[in-house]
């Protein structure tokens, strides 16, 4: 735990196609950790959408964001391009080797890793793009929520609210994070036990796989080309 008298510093990078629930499921905790800031950052100071279309305003462009002590990286479609851009990932790297605590929600893990920071690390990430996790050098893990040292990987998408209590008590302790979960009445009863590959009905698994092939397929390419560039032979799992 951080000395409470300590001001935290918490960013978010946000991007067109982001996947909304990857960052404002993480920002009902994360703006609510005692003692802290919280502020939106994107390449410039401007509008983004969702990959649904909701209206996003960054706060300030990464360009001016001060050094974070928590840095917190959603993912959805739009990760793939920022998976070959020096000026997010080269941001991201700098954020990262001052952060306190660096926080990866879904495809967030695939822009680190394009950054070169997931070699030999413990990571997760969403199912359908677990398998790609080598190309980047990461250690695949298959769970909701993954601590490796200061580094705290959300499997996919509503995961991130459980990766953001695990932050919160890192960051403030136990006692915190639970008040923090009790303010968002965050007790969940899913009325379909469907929210794992291994849970969902086969049928509904085979849907959704077919719905997401290309641009999984798209990942797997460009996760290619990021391994060849950081020099990573490690195939992916299957």
């Amino acid at each position: 735990m951080i000395d409470p008298d300590r001001h935290l510093n918490i960013g978010s990078l946000i991007f067109d196609g982001i996947d909304q629930i990857d960052l404002t499921g993480p920002f009902e905790v994360l703006a609510r950790i005692p003692n802290s800031t919280y502020r939106l950052y994107g390449k410039t100071d401007g509008m983004i959408r969702d990959l649904k279309g909701l209206r996003i305003m960054a706060d300030a462009a990464m360009a001016d964001a001060p050094q974070l002590d928590v840095l917190h990286i959603p993912g959805g479609f739009g990760q793939e391009a920022l998976m070959e851009d020096e000026a997010v990932l080269g941001w991201v790297r700098r954020q990262a080797e001052g952060a306190h605590s660096i926080f990866s929600v879904c495809t967030g893990a695939l822009v680190c890793g394009a950054a070169g920071l997931l070699k030999g690390r413990r990571a997760t990430t969403h199912w359908a793009s677990f398998h790609l996790l080598p190309y980047f050098g990461a250690i695949p893990v298959d769970e909701r929520v993954v601590v490796d040292g200061n580094w705290v990987f959300a499997a996919g998408v509503t995961a991130g609210i459980d990766g953001a209590l695990r932050l919160a008590a890192e960051l403030r302790g136990d006692a915190a994070a639970q008040a923090i979960q009790l303010h968002m009445v965050y007790a969940p009863e899913p009325p379909f036990d469907a929210g794992t590959p291994a849970s969902a009905p086969p049928e509904v698994l085979a849907a959704t796989r077919e719905s997401v092939k290309a641009i999984t397929a798209q990942r797997e390419a460009t996760a290619r080309r990021v391994a060849d560039r950081l020099g990573i032979t490690a195939a992916a799992s299957p």
